[in-house]
């Protein structure tokens, strides 16, 4: 069962409060290792949680150079922020992860086509982002949308299994079985390192000291509910 910490959010503030009060979302982990999110921090235990700023190369899910369908990749990988933290907190996600798959997919290029057609922030393939009711790929708002709801459905599938969930995300649910564990598959491996490594250094990015996000069993998400 996956690791679970309570979010006590106000969805009303998501709806009618001002953007940035909406999206101020505050963290800390206990001697544990379990990550608490809340909106509402009850003591100076709580540190805003940043998402932060990254620059670097652009890569598709293999991490090879993706192509750009329209445009060149953002230098501002915060734009996105708000769409990460509405989707991930609506399918009760952390948001570091969902920013962690991204920069793995496309290093934030909403643009990026991968070698096998994979499309946008999260690298939708259209097949998937039709069942995910994503109508236009290349739009942020959409993409982040559509593919942190495919993986949320990828976590349900894996009873909260990151390591496994990530490797579905990669190579598609057929070829990931239910009880594990990763396939031997070499680009498929390196992805979900690279994820979880990215999700980690997130986590200490954004108030976490060392010692405690350590402690963190990765291969169980933490989730907001």
């Amino acid at each position: 069962m996956p690791v679970k910490i309570f979010l006590p959010l106000l969805f009303f503030l998501l709806i009618s409060g001002p953007p940035a009060a909406a999206a101020d979302i505050y963290v800390y982990v206990d001697d544990n290792g379990v990550s608490h999110y809340t909106n509402v921090p009850t003591g100076s235990r709580y540190k805003p949680m940043r998402l932060g700023r990254l620059n670097t190369p652009r890569e598709n899910r293999a991490g090879r150079p993706a192509s750009a369908g329209k445009g060149t990749v953002s230098r501002n990988p915060a734009r996105y922020d708000h769409h990460i933290r509405e989707a991930a907190l609506s399918h009760r996600i952390d948001p570091l992860l969902i920013k962690a798959i991204i920069h793995t997919e496309s290093n934030f290029d909403p643009h990026a086509v991968s070698h096998q057609g994979a499309q946008g922030l999260m690298q939708l393939m259209p097949g998937t982002a039709k069942l995910m009711r994503v109508r236009n790929p290349f739009d942020p708002a959409e993409n982040i949308l559509g593919g942190t709801r495919y993986f949320r459905q990828l976590l349900n599938s894996y009873e909260g299994d990151l390591a496994l969930s990530l490797a579905a995300y990669n190579a598609g649910p057929g070829r990931v079985a239910k009880n594990g564990p990763v396939p031997g598959i070499r680009e498929t491996r390196e992805y979900v390192d690279r994820v979880i490594q990215r999700y980690r250094s997130y986590q200490q990015k954004s108030g976490a000291s060392m010692s405690m996000t350590e402690n963190i069993n990765v291969h169980k998400l933490v989730t907001v509910n």
